[in-house]
């Protein structure tokens, strides 16, 4: 029996229909630390600061829900949020340990991350082709996804960051969540990058 995590959710209010799924749907043996209610304010800083202080302050793992709407590139979205939410999630503070980070594709997606396998010239193995980078993702997925190595590709070892398809988190979401959890306590943890250029 794993025991419960707390979760918090960080997702584009496009996405809002999979952030309710996974609260009202699934069997997530989670304790849910997401924000539900709007924060009644205009102030960036104030709302992240109350989002830090209520919700993220002591949750474990981190699900950022990966949709249409959320790259760094995407210049007619805001990504403060988002953003803000994963470096506070990536943050060791006195009153807060870094969360894992499970990064979950949702189907529209799907094409655009997913690229195929590919054979490599250095090593000559057959790669799996993932396409996490701005187009995709903001930078604090990114870099915490594919942490820089001087090998030819990654194994989940060199990676912080989980990420998994929405069609295969909804089938045994405990697992995938308690997997981020277990980032925090592995030796990649300590390569991380809260704010990465």
């Amino acid at each position: 029996m794993v025991d419960k995590h707390k979760c918090f959710i960080s997702f584009k209010s496009k996405n809002m229909d999979y952030k309710e799924h996974i609260q009202e749907e699934l069997n997530v043996d989670m304790i849910d630390k997401s924000l539900n209610e709007p924060i009644n304010s205009f102030d960036e800083d104030y709302i992240m600061a109350k989002i830090r202080s209520d919700y993220l302050y002591d949750s474990t793992v981190t699900i950022h829900l990966i949709g249409e709407h959320g790259s760094e590139n995407n210049f007619l979205e805001n990504q403060y949020y988002i953003k803000k939410e994963l470096q506070a999630s990536l943050s060791n503070t006195a009153n807060h340990n870094k969360s894992g980070i499970l990064g979950v594709v949702l189907p529209e997606v799907y094409s655009k991350i997913f690229s195929g396998k590919r054979t490599c010239s250095t090593c000559g193995e057959e790669h799996n082709m993932l396409v996490i980078n701005d187009s995709t993702v903001v930078k604090e997925f990114s870099y915490n996804y594919f942490i820089p190595n001087d090998k030819c590709s990654w194994s989940e070892d060199d990676r912080y960051c989980v990420l998994v398809k929405w069609d295969d988190f909804v089938k045994t979401p405990n697992d995938y969540i308690h997997q981020a959890y277990e980032k925090r306590f592995e030796q990649i943890a300590k390569k991380t990058k809260v704010r990465p250029k």
